[in-house]
């Protein structure tokens, strides 16, 4: 192989670092984590007044950009060494046009679903484009993300089983759920990003970050039950179908959570993902689903010791 075949080390990245999505709960979090060392951040957002005051008056500075706009987006990037998105994946092919900076993002694992929709397309599309770019960057694809504020998946569960005196799981809730903890997504993140700033990335990387182990649906529910003081509930089987075919009645039904006929399908298929590269290429130990739960939960578990 000739010399100038091999991949050239990467130049390390000096400069701010710009934060697409940071209002967003990931982007967020990852601006307190970025400010916390001391980094330059610039954040981008859709709207100035959803950015929390005190990460905006922390900034070097916030810039007002919208990711479908190819003619001003460029502006949102001058001056950064690293790009950073956490909005989602489908807007990297416009991110990669405006700009030559190193890339970090956000995907998805619903990238690998049996049932492709709108979301897992625009993730593949997205690390199709960073593929095809070849600068250095690295996409990391999070399973279910809990423990942000306000996050609507364990949360609007737990408020979801709060209201059923019987939980009715398709299949009886054995397929394996991997939930990651978004601590660990937040340190992932800045993992990345320490990687490119040091020019140990030389081309596009795509690593799955999830919690440690899988675990059945079924059990995740009780533990969400156990942890959020709950109590038991009973688990019914039922088809996939037919829990799909009442989701479109109990969107009618006031103060209930919605739950979409594709979430409910969704269930039926096995999330069981390794952490190796996770924890080699990023160096983190993914955080125990039971104790990301009770952090989330905090003292509410006390209330029923019953699981």
């Amino acid at each position: 192989m000739m010399t100038g075949d091999l991949p050239q080390p990467a130049v390390p990245a000096q400069g701010p670092v710009c934060i697409i999505g940071a209002s967003g709960r990931s982007g967020l979090a990852l601006c307190r984590a970025l400010l916390a060392e001391g980094q330059k951040i610039i954040a981008v957002v859709r709207s100035q007044g959803n950015l929390a005051p005190d990460i905006a008056q922390a900034c070097v500075a916030v810039r007002i950009a919208d990711l479908t706009d190819s003619t001003t987006l460029p502006l949102a990037f001058e001056g950064v060494a690293v790009v950073v998105n956490t909005a989602h994946a489908r807007h990297l092919p416009a991110i990669l046009a405006a700009t030559k900076a190193p890339v970090v993002t956000l995907g998805s694992t619903r990238k690998f679903t049996r049932w492709p929709d709108d979301h897992g397309r625009g993730v593949l599309a997205g690390e199709a484009a960073l593929k095809i770019d070849g600068r250095p960057s690295i996409i990391l694809h999070p399973t279910m993300i809990y423990g942000a504020q306000g996050e609507d998946n364990v949360q609007r569960l737990a408020k979801l089983l709060e209201r059923l005196p019987v939980i009715p799981l398709p299949g009886g809730g054995r397929a394996l759920v991997q939930p990651i903890d978004q601590r660990d997504v937040t340190r992932c993140l800045v993992s990345a990003i320490h990687l490119i700033q040091k020019g140990e990335v030389t081309g596009p990387e795509s690593i799955v970050i999830a919690g440690p182990t899988a675990v059945a649906y079924r059990t995740f529910v009780r533990m969400v039950l156990y942890f959020a003081g709950l109590g038991g509930r009973p688990i019914m089987s039922l088809p996939g179908w037919m829990l799909m075919a009442l989701s479109h009645v109990t969107r009618h039904i006031r103060r209930l959570p919605q739950i979409a006929p594709e979430e409910i399908r969704r269930l039926l298929e096995d999330k069981n993902f390794d952490v190796g590269p996770m924890e080699s290429r990023l160096g983190i130990v993914p955080i125990p689903l039971a104790n990301g739960l009770h952090h989330l939960f905090g003292s509410r578990s006390h209330q029923n010791r019953e699981p």
